[in-house]
């Protein structure tokens, strides 16, 4: 691991600045992390990269230039070279040693000459990356059909590419003492909350970590230290250069990761999770129905099957006209466990077909549906009418955009559930507050609740 504290300048002798980086980086031992010596109009040179982020058509390119030097081309120092004899746009001169080794680690080509007492650094890299396809979980029935990849540099330009305002600022945070891992905060300079921003700016440079293990999600439990018992999210994430541009052009700030293939938007409310690309590509009455579709689909998956173990508690309770929701059969398990075993049996068929080869993951979730469905029935494990209302909330949980949203509702369902059957309706009372509470002083970075009520 590269310590933190070097400080060490960058000497004029060639010798001694090679001895001291090697001593440093493990050249030796690391078959990627290439010292490449040359001479240079007549003087000694090294160059530090690592295989396989240099472009090497480029770096063909620059070392037949500099082998066409003679003695009387050298300037006097580095800054003279890089002006005068080095064919390239992005160059920087850099005299300290720990911000060398941490362009050589990030993949930027360093250049030593003897008697110079500065590094020349060219940032001719390049990273493997996938194309910009559009992503599965947020797919647009129109618009554009591009997303954000694992390459920082590549999702800052699909933003740039749609905002070409001098007021779009991207700024390039290091966190992590060995990942130094690059963050970008992204914000319309005349549009930002300030305030909201000063606060981010601040969390992001107190942030005191060894490595952003989990890219995004570290950075976000970095951020913000949830309280574990209330599941809901703090932010808003998506893959879609598209609706992160918008969100810019709304005032909110927008932080990208490398490595992750998602932005994090701040601030959020509960409006702005549940959103979803499509609703900014339709006109706006199919736009109002399909939010309203949505709001609806999403409060009958947490209160459906609550409700009907209430009710089926209470018999007296229901209409003469909804009297068909009753059950008619006789099973030997009790209503409230035949609920929580296909709650858990749900989520063991989405894991099964998440692990499974995708040839093979739709079939195989027909038919395990087909036979747990018709058989347990059969069999008297369950009834047909519970069957039928859990396969409803089992594929209404995918309505919801937000993959996090959708388990925190599954959360608050299954809390529903138990309190109902522990305490009958007051067990259902209290837990609907529970669900409006937790939603309400769901307190988020900006200081406010989904409500978009402020709290602090």
């Amino acid at each position: 691991m590269v310590d933190k504290k070097v400080t060490k300048q960058v000497k004029a002798s060639l010798q001694e600045n090679v001895t001291y980086l090697n001593s440093i980086l493990p050249v030796s031992e690391s078959f990627d992390l290439i010292q490449r010596d040359m001479i240079i109009g007549e003087k000694q040179s090294t160059f530090y990269f690592i295989d396989g982020f240099t472009k090497d058509e480029t770096m063909l390119k620059i070392m037949t230039s500099f082998f066409a030097l003679k003695k009387d081309d050298m300037p006097g120092n580095a800054t003279g070279f890089s002006k005068m004899a080095l064919p390239y746009v992005e160059v920087d001169i850099i005299a300290d040693f720990d911000m060398i080794i941490r362009n050589i680690l990030s993949g930027v080509t360093c250049l030593f000459i003897d008697g110079y007492e500065a590094c020349i650094a060219i940032d001719c890299r390049t990273y493997p990356a996938r194309g910009v396809e559009e992503p599965d979980k947020d797919k647009s029935l129109r618009g554009s059909r591009d997303g954000f990849v694992e390459t920082i540099v590549f999702n800052t330009a699909l933003m740039r590419r749609r905002i070409r305002d001098p007021h779009l600022v991207m700024k390039m945070i290091e966190i992590g003492n060995s990942s130094r891992t690059d963050v970008a905060v992204c914000y319309m300079s005349d549009r930002v909350d300030q305030e909201l921003l000063d606060n981010l700016l601040k969390r992001l440079d107190t942030i005191n970590v060894d490595a952003l293990r989990m890219n995004q999600q570290s950075l976000a439990e970095e951020l913000f230290k949830r309280k574990w018992f209330n599941p809901f999210p703090k932010f808003k994430f998506t893959e879609r250069p598209d609706t992160a541009s918008v969100c810019l052009l709304e005032g909110k700030v927008v932080l990208l990761v490398d490595n992750s293939p998602s932005a994090m938007i701040l601030p959020t409310s509960i409006l702005d999770i549940i959103e979803e690309a499509n609703d900014y590509y339709f006109p706006t009455l199919t736009n109002v129905y399909l939010k309203v579709s949505r709001a609806i689909i999403t409060f009958a998956t947490v209160f459906l099957t609550p409700a009907f173990l209430l009710f089926m508690q209470n018999l007296n309770w229901l209409p003469e006209a909804f009297q068909f929701v009753s059950l008619k059969d006789t099973v030997n398990i009790p209503l409230i466990f035949q609920l929580l075993i296909l709650e858990l049996a749900i989520d063991g068929l989405r894991l099964a077909a998440m692990n499974t080869p995708s040839m093979l993951s739709t079939p195989l979730s027909v038919i395990a549906g087909i036979v747990m469905g018709e058989f347990s029935v059969k069999s008297g494990w369950f009834n047909s009418e519970v069957m039928l209302y859990m396969a409803f909330v089992a594929v209404a949980n995918y309505t919801q955009p937000n993959f996090e949203l959708g388990y925190a509702l599954k959360f608050m369902r299954l809390l529903l559930l138990v309190l109902t059957a522990c305490f009958n309706w007051i067990g259902f009372l209290a837990g609907t507050i529970i669900i409006i509470c937790s939603i309400a002083f769901n307190k988020t970075l900006s200081g406010r609740s989904y409500l978009n009520i402020k709290l602090n």
